[in-house]
Order: structure tokens, then sequence, then C-alpha cells
């Protein structure tokens, strides 16, 4: 039913962007009907170009994802078990982690001008946080009489980090990489709508200074896409990764 729900709730939105510009309600050159969309959507679809620009954004999004989820859940799972460490830095983390990542752009333009490492710069630090802190959090949650009982066992700090703290953990580390995802995404576009390295917003740009309204909307419609894409993968990932946990298996047997 919500499937449905859906599809339905979608048919009507494009539905009115279709009739708004043709009641003249707003004029067509700041917000085409649907059917012209489509129409420029099918042919970024036909062009070389747009496919370029799509795979330097999944570029940008993927290595920025995978550096930040490594470093996070590293670093995370480092500081979490350290308490001296993580008191220490708690402040730091707590002052870096409110700054946008666009206000690193005027700093990595200087630093990488309009490339790929500009994107990175911003991808990272951005989803980096995500991360990070989902660990902390998860790291935290550890149940002290399970971790008091595991040493007494005879496990060593490996064997409880594999067997007692991970497992814990895993839940906040891919509600992380699914924040992470998301944000990633959002921050490669700004970098590329903003500092013009190649991808899809550097394309979006082009579209909005030639007035290439239709385009502009489609290329608008294809990032929305990929987003809607991404966090279904996530959602995906995770259910398999919490396949064991309750909160998963809970949603299967409903």
């Amino acid at each position: 039913m919500k499937p449905v729900l859906g599809l339905a709730g979608l048919g009507g939105f494009v539905l009115l962007l279709e009739m708004i510009p043709r009641a003249g309600l707003v004029p067509s050159r700041y917000l085409p009907p649907a059917a012209d969309i489509a129409v420029a959507l099918v042919g970024e679809l036909a062009d070389a170009a747009f496919w370029a620009a799509l795979g330097d954004t999944l570029l940008g999004w993927v290595l920025g994802l995978a550096i930040a989820s490594v470093a996070g859940v590293l670093l995370g799972l480092v500081i979490g078990a350290v308490p001296v460490l993580r008191e220490l830095t708690a402040s730091t983390v707590e002052f870096l982690r409110p700054i946008p990542s666009v206000a690193l752009i005027p700093l990595v333009v200087v630093l990488y001008g309009a490339s790929l490492q500009s994107k990175l710069v911003l991808v990272v630090y951005a989803a980096f946080w995500q991360m990070l802190v989902q660990v902390l959090h998860g790291v935290r949650d550890v149940d002290p009489v399970a971790d008091e009982t595991a040493r007494v066992y005879g496990l060593g700090r490996a064997s409880r980090i594999t067997h007692v703290l991970w497992p814990t953990a895993l839940p906040y580390v891919m509600t992380g990489l699914r924040l992470a995802a998301a944000v990633a995404l959002i921050l490669c576009v700004t970098g590329e709508l903003v500092i013009g390295a190649p991808g899809l917003g550097a394309r979006i740009a082009v579209a909005q200074t030639s007035g290439a309204i239709p385009d502009l909307y489609a290329l608008i419609v294809v990032t929305g896409m990929l987003g809607v894409a991404i966090n279904v993968g996530a959602r995906a990932v995770e259910r398999h990764a919490l396949r064991w946990h309750q909160s998963v298996r809970g949603e299967v047997a409903v």
C-alpha cells in the first residue's frame, strides 16, 4: 500500500508541476512544465558529457565517503575505547563539528583550485563527523557488565573489541554511514556548483548561466533521483549488515 501511495503522491506532484506554468501562475521561463523538463532530461541522457559529469560526481562521492568512513570508524573506536582520549578530544570535536564545510570553500580553492581534491576536502570533512560522532555514541553504549565479563573470561583487548564493542557499535556505524552518504552527495554537488569542479553541479551552473532552464530542472531531478538511490542503497546495506539485530528482525517480522 505504501508504494502505491508514494507513486500517487509523485504523480500528483508531476501533474501540479505541469499545470502551474500552463495556467500562467508562474512564468514558464522560471518554472517550465513537467513535459518540457522530461524532454530536457531525455536530451541529457543522450549526451555523453552528461554521463561524464555523473561519473565525476560519483567518483568524488565514493572516494570522499570511503575516506571519511574509514577514518571515522578507526578514530571513533580508538578514542571511544580510551577514556582519557575521549575526555581530551571532546571539546575539540564539539568545536570542529559544527563548522560547515562550505566555509572551507575559499581555502580549498586557494589550495587545489577547481579540482577533485577540492571536492574531496569538502566531502570528507562533512561526512567524517557523521561517522565519528555515531561511532563514539556506539562505543559509549557498550554494556560495562558484558565488557567486564569478557575481561574476566580472559578475552584480550582485540577480542573484546571484536566480540563486545563492535556488535554494539555496528548499528551506530550503519546509521552514521547512511547519514554520511547523504551529506557526502550534498557537499559533492555543492562543491561542483560553487567551485566549478567537474560534475553535475558544474553542469547545473552552466545550464543556469546559459538560460537553459528546462535542462537546469532536469539536472536537479537527476541529483534528486541520485539521492534517493543512495538512500535506498544505504538502507539495504544497513538491513543486510544488521540482519541479526533485533530492530531489523522486527521489521522483517512485521
